[in-house]
Formats: structure tokens, C-alpha cells, sequence
């Protein structure tokens, strides 16, 4: 292999930290917009069975970087599906 165990250990928190800011950011939009009409449901849904996926893999290897990656994606994808939800309601009435 190329990279030591630290670079690799770098590597990994950089990928998830990246990941996970595009979906914070989503958050903040929502919540001060009060709209997630652009967020795909399908896309939410998706991505949240992938993590659960990446989850379970984490779980067997053993490897807590995956796992705390993918437990932070599904809370966010759960944060985002709740606005989304209220947001669409009182957009509906």
C-alpha cells in the first residue's frame, strides 16, 4: 500500500467530514427558508439505505471511522426528511 496507517486514518475523517458538510449545509438552507422543495424524497430515502449499508459493513469490520461516518449520515438524512416534511404540510395548507 501507498499510505501508512495515519494518512489513511487523515484520508478517512477528511472524506466523511466533506460528506457530511454538504448535508449540514442543506439543513441551515432548509431551516431558514423554511423549504426543502428541491430535495428529492427518492434521493433521501436512497442515500439513507446506503448509509445503513455502509453501516452495517463499518459494524462487521470493526471499523469505527465508517461507523460514526454513516450513524452521522442517517441522523442527518432523518433531520432533513422531518423538515422536509413539516416544511411541505405547511406549504399545503
Amino acid at each position: 500500500m501507498f499510505l501508512d496507517d495515519f494518512s489513511l486514518t487523515i484520508i478517512v475523517i477528511a472524506a466523511g467530514v466533506l460528506i457530511l458538510s454538504g448535508w449540514v449545509e442543506q439543513i441551515i438552507r432548509g431551516y431558514r427558508t423554511k423549504s426543502l422543495k428541491d430535495v428529492s424524497p427518492y434521493l433521501m430515502i436512497l442515500i439513507a439505505i446506503g448509509a445503513l449499508l455502509w453501516l452495517i459493513y463499518g459494524i462487521e469490520i470493526l471499523d469505527p471511522y465508517i461507523v460514526g461516518t454513516n450513524i452521522a449520515a442517517i441522523i442527518l438524512m432523518i433531520i432533513i426528511f422531518g423538515l422536509k416534511r413539516r416544511y411541505d404540510r405547511k406549504k399545503a395548507l
